[in-house]
């Protein structure tokens, strides 16, 4: 559609160059209607801009998009040379190109400073002070107003993993939004002084760099509860022109009323994220210390199942003993508040890893990403019982669910990687456990998983340098010391016989059956798995499409015991 310049006459033939009224050449007519003056979206161009310069008329019963439309009398023609038809229409022209730049530059700042924010990343807050003791502060509260805003229905909230690897970084607001794809970033600063907390935030457009919002909270530390309720509500009503009532109770929503409590949990969290067992087991120590200042607290209670989840699933305690824990915490988080996706997706580990019960655990997953459909953990769980049950189609579409959502989770890469060699895609699998490391290089069970890939392969070398990695990440030197020693002098054969015999720490039970097949001792495998299955270990699961064991699949002992594990035919 084009228009007049001159006379304001609307030409719909785009073929047209000049104006059939007066001659005058003719300019692209983009300004919008009335009912989109005042409007702006994110991710959307202005199709057209009205102004008061200029009213428009339309008759109501004439389609804009196809009618003719009259805005002023045409003026009278009066026959002139194509040279002074140009001359005269120059000069309004160019007014009019002016106006609109105006119009424009003025529509533009508007849009840039009224849209609603639909993407963002909460960056790591920075721990501001000189005491390292209050990290989990910096890191809990991030953590917390991540899990608040990704309560907002229409907003992309970047995943703790994505954000996470940028921490103790110095990067710039465009850079973080050209990487993660978001629209701003909330800075903050958390800083200690004496019994208080004062914590700084700053709303930045990553487009421009320039700060949008900025506020400072002062806050008794024993008050965090508080503080972290009131960030979470300005930063979400900064992002939005208006939360609803049900945003607005998401927003506040907390699992505990007291505010000691809440300051362990995210005691608990932080050690929890560290992933060792030694992490893990300090993890439980705060969970129980949160539980016990609030004994109804539901989400604590998911996170101590968590945890004893995680201490079994490292072989750092008996695992029977460990998971009748947690089965135990799951049950009372649940009992507390059964609308709760962690409490879910903590009972339906313990159902997958110490009951077998597959179709249980398979609705408690579901039920969890009901509750919370970007929950990460359940997405993968599940997606890794439907792999080695033998729905694997089902299950990868898991895991990848799961990276869509936290394309940088080091924890759901390692496990699509180990899934694809375990699945037989030996180089697709390799490919991405070489990519989890580069991610983390000090997150043992990645080195762990990349050891079986190269054992699988026939990369002896590799597969033992991953093996000692492994257990030099987990603090047992001893083992990777006697790993490198034997297989130096000793090759794989070395290597085999120096682990089985010896029984180093930190290797579990399935482990040393997997290195007996390798010597053909099957005997002495079926010995290890009948006690991996006894304790319960996290590599059992695995049992039904491990290449590992191939070499027993035909005896009758190891069809007993994948009808113990409940695998499907």
């Amino acid at each position: 559609m084009k228009r007049c310049p001159t006379c304001n006459r609307i030409e719909n033939d785009a073929s047209l160059a000049f104006c059939r009224a007066d001659g005058t050449p003719l300019v692209s007519n983009s300004l919008p209607e009335a009912s989109e003056v005042g409007t702006a979206k994110f991710g959307t161009s202005p199709t057209e801009i009205e102004t008061s310069l200029l009213p428009h008329s339309t008759n109501a019963d004439i389609s804009r998009a196809t009618g003719p439309t009259t805005v002023l009398a045409s003026p009278s023609v009066e026959k002139r040379t194509p040279h002074a038809k140009w001359r005269h229409g120059l000069i309004p022209m160019m007014v009019v190109a002016v106006i609109a730049a105006a119009v424009i530059i003025s529509y533009l700042m508007t849009r840039r400073s009224s849209a609603a924010i639909q993407s963002i990343a909460v960056m790591p807050f920075v721990n501001a002070g000189s005491n390292p003791d209050v990290e989990y502060l910096s890191d809990g509260m991030t953590e917390t107003l991540i899990n608040t805003l990704s309560q907002l229905p229409d907003l992309s909230v970047k995943a703790r993993s994505s954000v996470f690897r940028y921490k103790g970084k110095e990067v710039d607001p465009q850079t973080v939004g050209n990487e993660l794809n978001v629209q701003a970033i909330v800075n903050g600063r958390v800083v200690q002084r004496g019994e208080d907390l004062v914590v700084y935030l700053s709303l930045v457009d990553t487009r421009t760099g320039n700060q949008l919002w900025g506020d400072q909270y002062t806050s008794k530390q024993n008050d965090l509860l508080t503080l972290q309720t009131t960030v979470g509500r300005d930063v979400a009503t900064k992002l939005k022109t208006k939360l609803s009532g049900t945003d607005e109770q998401k927003v506040a929503k907390s699992y505990t009323r007291s505010g000691e409590a809440y300051q362990l949990y995210l005691q608990g969290r932080f050690f929890a994220n560290k992933r060792t067992p030694q992490t893990i087991q300090k993890a439980i120590e705060f969970y129980e210390l949160a539980i016990k200042k609030d004994p109804n607290y539901a989400l604590g209670y998911a996170g101590l199942s968590d945890a004893y989840s995680l201490l079994a699933y490292y072989g750092a305690a008996p695992a029977p003993q460990a998971l009748s824990k947690a089965r135990e915490a799951a049950m009372r988080s649940l009992s507390l508040d059964d609308n709760l996706a962690e409490a879910h997706n903590a009972l339906g580990f313990v159902l997958t890893v110490s009951d077998y019960e597959y179709a249980a655990a398979e609705r408690e997953y579901k039920r969890a990403i009901e509750l919370d459909p970007n929950y990460t953990t359940a997405h993968h769980n599940l997606g890794v019982m439907l792999v080695r049950t033998g729905r694997p189609e089902e299950g990868m579409a898991e895991l990848h669910r799961a990276l869509e959502i936290e394309p940088f989770s080091i924890v759901v890469n390692r496990l699509y990687g180990e899934c694809l060699v375990l699945l037989r895609h030996y180089d697709e699998g390799l490919a991405q456990l070489k990519k989890t490391a580069e991610l983390d290089p000090t997150f043992a069970t990645t080195h762990f998983a990349l050891s079986v890939a190269y054992r699988l392969m026939g990369k002896h070398a590799e597969s033992v340098e991953s093996f000692a990695k492994f257990n030099e990440l987990f603090d047992r030197p001893k083992t990777a010391a006697l790993a490198r020693t034997s297989f130096a002098t000793g090759g794989w054969q070395g290597f085999l016989r120096e682990m089985t015999s010896k029984r180093p720490d930190g290797v579990l039970s399935y482990t040393l059956a997997t290195m007996f097949v390798e010597l053909g001792e099957k005997d002495k495998a079926f010995a290890e798995l009948e006690k991996a299955f006894e304790n319960r270990e996290y590599q059992m699961r695995f049992i039904k499409i491990d290449p590992s064991v191939d070499a027993l699949r035909d005896d009758p002992r190891f069809k007993d015991l994948t009808r113990r594990v409940k695998m499907p035919e």
